[in-house]
């Protein structure tokens, strides 16, 4: 697929849009102290009382600034491979918003998404050395996630914690003397001498090339910061071992469905995938393992640019650490619980068995796969926690129909929770569907039901957490044109 060319009037909103993303990544240390220091201030207020029963809270309080320091390095990592795809010294006064964006509550869901065009440029994986060429064009801005936090008791247990978060996420990432909360007990204050906490931001040590200093000094928007812990929680979702059991509650029927569904691949000719809405890219991976020319589609930058990073730069399994539920401070049974460390990639991408012709692909679902020479292109599409992110849920099933093939497989497999659903400007569209109408407009473009049944699942859950919310779903295999036979899995 030929390199779409903007004209300046749609690449000045595209590089604002990039800019706002990135300087969210950039600023996250920032807005992660912020917290820390409200903390402080409540725990400021504190009858003398209450204070001395509650004293370790201030060691607390610089652990959390310990885990957020690497995930902040781990960050900045990120962001210094990430090449952009436009020049992001262009349009640096452009008035407005990039992308308006519209925060959702659902259950699974605790991030933002935006609308807009979008296009799309491949860019292939290779089967021996797993490395994604960053051409990326034209992405907009989503995510999903949930969850953590409490109190634990003694000193031992807080060193212990704190020794297993030890291991630094990029060894030219130096960390500085930070001064302990004045109102913290004399051990206290000394144990962070020792283990040297630092309040600093990560970023001092390593700047992205691309990353002015502009960007570390905005008023980043607070839907913008959940953005980039939302992330931060999907990498487990996605990349981690702790992870798994959902992928098994929602990759696996997924995998198995194709396998049985295609049971003669051909390594050298093998069926197509699309995966709209790849997210961080670990389902359409798992999908060309199988034996796919597996394409992922993804309109998130925040997802791109990690996504990018995680399929081309990590050189070995576990080879990053990040603290994910740092940022909540509730249903956890312990702090070591809410500070615990997390490692990924869970698997090495260099030996993951991959099929030929792995890619990726940036842009709008709408805008990118409507193109007249995409039609008939595809012998299955994937849509795993999809369908609700559409404005218009019927457009998304017809282009679904028109990429197929004769003969191809659909499967889906999500809630009907709507990302739009009340949160719409009134000029804007969000039309939702229940399950039954989803039915009928599947059948409208040909599609045939075949298997059916319910699925229970959390999305980006904390699993030690005292509180979990399962996404009850119906799966529903089978929808066709004529001799085209589709797949769907649905969950509600």
């Amino acid at each position: 697929m030929s390199e779409r060319r903007y004209t300046e009037q749609e690449e000045a909103p595209e590089i604002k849009s990039l800019r706002r993303t990135i300087a969210a990544y950039a600023n996250y240390q920032d807005a992660a102290e912020r917290d820390v220091k409200r903390y402080e201030r409540s725990f400021k207020m504190l009858p003398p009382a209450h204070k001395e029963l509650l004293f370790h809270l201030g060691l607390r309080y610089q652990r959390l600034r310990w885990c957020i320091s690497m995930n902040a390095a781990f960050i900045m990592n990120m962001l210094e491979k990430f090449e952009p795809p436009f020049d992001m010294s262009q349009y640096v006064n452009v008035g407005g918003h990039d992308h308006p964006s519209n925060m959702h509550d659902h259950s699974h869901v605790d991030c933002t998404h935006s609308s807009g065009r979008g296009d799309c440029s491949t860019v292939s994986i290779s089967r021996s050395n797993s490395q994604l060429d960053g051409q990326h064009d034209n992405p907009q801005e989503d995510a999903k996630t949930h969850e953590s936090s409490r109190e634990t008791k003694n000193k031992k247990d807080e060193e212990e914690q704190m020794a297993g978060c030890s291991q630094p996420v990029g060894s030219n990432l130096g960390t500085s003397q930070g001064a302990c909360n004045s109102d913290t007990d004399a051990s206290t204050a000394a144990y962070c001498q020792d283990k040297d906490v630092s309040s600093s931001s990560a970023v001092d040590n390593v700047t992205p090339r691309h990353c002015t200093s502009s960007l570390f000094k905005l008023n980043v928007p607070p839907i913008d910061v959940d953005m980039v812990r939302c992330i931060v929680r999907n990498i487990v979702r996605d990349w981690a071992e702790e992870g798994q059991k959902e992928r098994d509650e929602c990759y696996k029927p997924i995998l198995e469905e194709l396998n049985h569904l295609f049971p003669n691949r051909s390594n050298q000719r093998p069926p197509s995938c699309l995966v709209p809405g790849a997210g961080l890219g670990r389902l359409a991976l798992e999908i060309s393992s199988l034996g796919f020319a597996s394409q992922g589609n993804e309109f998130s930058y925040y997802m791109l640019i990690c996504s990018s990073f995680i399929l081309n730069h990590t050189q070995e399994a576990n080879e990053w650490t990040i603290y994910p539920w740092i940022h909540s401070n509730c249903n956890s049974l312990s702090d070591n619980d809410q500070l615990r460390a997390v490692s990924f990639p869970d698997i090495h991408l260099s030996s993951a068995g991959i099929t030929e012709g792995f890619s990726m692909c940036t842009g709008d679902f709408v805008e990118v796969y409507s193109e007249e020479s995409l039609e008939s292109a595809w012998d299955a599409v994937v849509t795993c926690f999809f369908l609700d992110t559409a404005h218009n849920i019927v457009e998304y099933i017809e282009i679904i129909s028109k990429v197929l093939k004769d003969g191809g497989v659909w499967i889906n497999l999500g809630p009907l929770l709507y990302d739009f659903a009340d949160m719409t400007p009134d000029d804007d569209m969000s039309i939702e569907l229940s399950l039954e109408d989803v039915k009928k407009v599947a059948d409208h473009y040909g599609f045939v039901m075949e298997v059916e049944k319910m699925i229970e699942t959390t999305f980006s859950a904390n699993m030690r957490a005292m509180m979990q919310v399962l996404e009850l779903g119906r799966c529903m295999f089978g929808m066709g044109v004529a001799t085209r036979l589709h797949t769907l899995i649905n969950l509600c």
